[in-house]
């Protein structure tokens, strides 16, 4: 029997001694979109950071699982190598680094290559731009320099279309964003996948509106740091409708 793309079993996770993930079982198999919705302070954010190996949080039981291996003391560079991308909610700017200088630099890396020509990545940068409808000289600018809210989205949609990963963590990449923008990176994210249709996909968010634009196969709720109610699409109007307070009593 095949593994799961990734998995997690009975994840706890702390942050300075404080308990934030209190026990997380999900499983996400190839291709599948999965959305964590949950209140403010629910550990959502906090689950991607620790699937992608952030230092600030501790592993302090249970098995995080990338097509059957446990990958809970690598390192963030190993895991990313593995395949595991994140796009954070707030990207930072690099000066002086391009955008193109970056991407160099990663796909090397995700590639365990010592080195990428930079005419290989122009390439598959330039097919890449052109299927999002990106300006050709946003290769050019510094890494998230000036860049607009909607911009710096679209770069991580673009580092992700370029990364190729196994499992990309969308976190909050709807936050900040009006309509018009989330439209744009909702169909960024669409033109990826049906290009890496074995890609498997984590939203974090808050809103409905993404999940309109994107059609998660599973929508999950997470509560004080534990997956408290799983289902499909239903499960975004349930908490459109009446909010929180019901899984909340559910979880109780």
């Amino acid at each position: 029997m095949t593994a799961p793309l990734l998995e997690l079993r009975g994840v706890h996770a702390t942050a300075d001694d404080q308990p934030i993930l209190n026990g997380v079982d999900l499983v996400i198999e190839e291709g599948e979109i999965h959305a964590l919705m949950g209140p403010n302070g629910a550990g959502k954010s906090t689950l991607a950071s620790v699937v992608m190996g952030h230092p600030g949080y501790t592993v302090t039981a249970g098995q995080i699982l990338l097509r059957g291996e446990d990958i809970a003391t690598w390192s963030p560079d190993e895991r990313a190598r593995a395949g595991i991308f994140l796009a954070f909610q707030y990207p930072e700017s690099i000066s002086g680094v391009s955008v193109i200088q970056f991407l160099r630099q990663a796909i090397a890396a995700r590639k365990n290559l010592e080195e990428l020509s930079v005419l290989e990545v122009r390439l598959d940068l330039g097919e890449w731009m052109d299927r999002l409808g990106m300006d050709p000289a946003f290769a050019e600018r510094h890494l998230n320099e000036g860049f607009s809210g909607g911009e710096r989205k679209r770069n991580e949609v673009l580092q992700m279309a370029l990364l190729d990963p196994e499992v990309a963590l969308l976190d909050e990449t709807d936050s900040g964003l009006d309509i018009d923008a989330l439209r744009v990176v909702a169909r960024g994210v669409r033109t990826v996948r049906e290009a890496r249709p074995h890609m498997g996909v984590v939203i974090v968010t808050h809103y409905v509106k993404l999940l309109e634009e994107l059609a998660p196969d599973h929508v999950h709720v997470l509560v004080d740091g534990r997956i408290v109610h799983s289902g499909g699409a239903e499960v975004a109007e349930t908490i459109e409708r009446e909010g929180y307070e019901h899984f909340r009593v559910g979880a109780a």
